[in-house]
């Protein structure tokens, strides 16, 4: 996937439709928020990072989404626009990452600002450092056009000086305004304010004794009962997680920020903050959270989702892209399973891209995936799910297995001059071997399945060998009907995949079917249909 670019993607007419595709609906929103700024004045969109975790498939979500609503504004505006990868990283190390090593080191720091935690992997000089390196690196590796923001850089530099005095200003308002969303306990030491201790590096979360704007100090107590006044500037304190967000939409004028369903309260506060401060709150959609295969919410310290890293070593970072793109508000699920469909979905949308007017190219996927390209380098006229029921037929164990079929089906494909078909080749393989092949288990079929299946053998072996697959899917379609209703043909489709493949679903029959060789698919029917009753697992 590709995403960065140096250019303003070219605005639409302005009589033209506005493209049917969310992040236009989003750009929308924008373009209402900015109302009659400068048009040379950049529309700035934010996403936030939290560095005491590594980057995950949540963060790349976030800055992709962001970046198709960006290219969606450039179009329908003309306008510039700036992206901001915001990182949390004065933010205190509340609990120790499980994913992460010298567990002990990092318990012993708890409560430090992330740039004063020490980097357990040895290589940077703080954890926060370490994570922000690798954010930098994971957004860089997709091709992103964004600027890195560091919070603690933010603080000690004095950007955020006007924002933090004005926020002493209101203090008292903002914690009117919090505490009635928290419990006892909590609302007894609430402030907005967190004052770093001068003598442990502690982020405190203390009662405020008092709030001097002029000065931009606050007073407060330690648990030995010392006190202290402590300046808000040059990083000496940093506000709560909601005055926070609201401080630096209001310190940075920022115009648009998209967040997760678990954070509508917080959106909700936040933009009141906003508001006393002095500004209107940004734009935003709220986009539901993933879920794992037994539909639970995902989490990163349970480990129970899909990573960006093994999502790649089973599909294209397009095929991220398009599972991404697609329904933002709806819960989907993020396993395994749904790389196949997400990989087919976006060829299928590449073919249909080289057809369409502007208009509904502009609402297709892929030219929000390609950062306004018509189409990508390459494509493949076969599907990710042909080639995992060839490998699985041919219980292929190397890429040439693959490939010696791809060119019986075309003898013009080859690795050299299809990389991205290879790329796929590879990808199917590894799929097969680590996700299919251990849990193969094909099924017996009835006896109606195995009279319709008899008949089909029958009849491809009647075919000429190169007979097209669109002529070999009308023979299979005919095949069904005798055996079942019309309404009933997706059982006969679900024959084929459970008992000649051992899975539930498969491509069009008529392609695989071409692809794997007529005479060949004809041994696969007689060969399931010799199998002794009662269904093998092949794990």
């Amino acid at each position: 996937m590709h995403n960065s670019r140096t250019h303003i993607i070219p605005s639409l007419a302005s009589d033209a439709p506005l493209p049917k595709a969310w992040p236009f609906e989003e750009a929308k929103k924008i373009a209402e928020h900015v109302g009659a700024r400068a048009p040379e004045v950049p529309a700035l969109l934010e996403t936030g990072y939290g560095p005491s975790g590594l980057p995950h498939i949540g963060t790349f979500g976030e800055v992709a989404r962001t970046t198709w609503v960006r290219q969606a504004f450039e179009a329908l505006t003309g306008r510039p626009t700036r992206l901001l990868a915001f990182s949390d990283d004065m933010d205190a190390l509340r609990k120790v990452p499980t994913n992460v090593p010298q567990q002990d080191l990092l318990a012993k720091h708890l409560g430090l600002p992330l740039t004063r935690v020490p980097d357990p992997f040895g290589e940077y000089e703080s954890f926060a450092a370490h994570n922000n390196a690798r954010l930098r690196q994971f957004l860089d590796g997709f091709g992103f056009n964004y600027e890195f923001a560091s919070a603690t850089d933010y603080y000690t530099s004095g950007t955020f000086d006007a924002a933090l005095r004005r926020m002493l200003e209101v203090h008292d308002e903002v914690v009117a305004t919090i505490i009635p969303t928290l419990g006892p306990e909590r609302r007894a030491t609430y402030s907005p304010v967190l004052p770093i201790h001068p003598e442990t590096g502690q982020v405190m979360q203390v009662p405020i004794i008092k709030v001097d704007p002029d000065a931009g100090t606050v007073v407060w107590k330690d648990e030995a009962g010392k006190t202290f006044e402590t300046s808000v500037f040059g990083g000496h304190a940093k506000m709560q997680w909601k005055a926070d967000w609201a401080m630096r939409w209001y310190a940075l004028g920022v115009d648009y920020e998209m967040s997760g369903k678990d954070l509508i309260d917080s959106v909700k506060l936040s933009s009141k903050i906003c508001r006393i401060l002095g500004k209107q709150p940004p734009a935003g959609l709220t986009y539901e959270l993933f879920l794992d295969a037994q539909g639970q919410k995902i989490s990163k310290s349970k480990g129970n989702g899909l990573s960006v890293e093994e999502w790649l070593r089973y599909g294209t970072p397009e095929s991220l892209g398009q599972y991404m793109y697609q329904q933002p508000t709806r819960a989907k699920r993020l396993f395994f399973d749904v790389i196949p469909r997400a990989t087919d979905d976006y060829l299928t949308l590449v073919q249909k891209a080289e057809t369409q007017e502007p208009v509904d190219l502009m609402a297709n996927p892929v030219w929000f995936i390609h950062g306004g390209t018509v189409r990508p380098e390459d494509t493949s006229p076969v599907s990710y799910t042909a080639l995992l029921n060839l490998a699985n037929v041919a219980n292929a164990d190397n890429p040439e297995t693959l490939w010696k079929f791809l060119r019986r089906y075309d003898e013009t494909l080859s690795p050299e001059t299809h990389p991205y078909v290879d790329k796929l080749v590879r990808c199917a393989l590894t799929y097969f071997q680590e996700q299919v092949y251990p849990n193969k288990v094909y099924r017996d079929p009835s006896e109606t399945e195995r009279k319709g299946l008899e008949d089909l053998a029958v009849a491809l072996e009647k075919l000429p060998v190169h007979t097209s697959p669109g002529d070999v899917q009308d023979v299979v379609f005919e095949v069904g009907k005798r055996y079942f209703e019309k309404s009933e043909l997706r059982s006969w489709f679900g024959c084929l995949y459970e008992v000649l493949l051992g899975q539930s679903e498969g491509p069009r029959f008529g392609i695989f079917a071409s692809l794997f060789g007529l005479p060949e698919t004809v041994a696969l029917i007689r060969g399931a249909l010799a199998r002794p009753a009662a269904g093998t697992s092949q794990a």
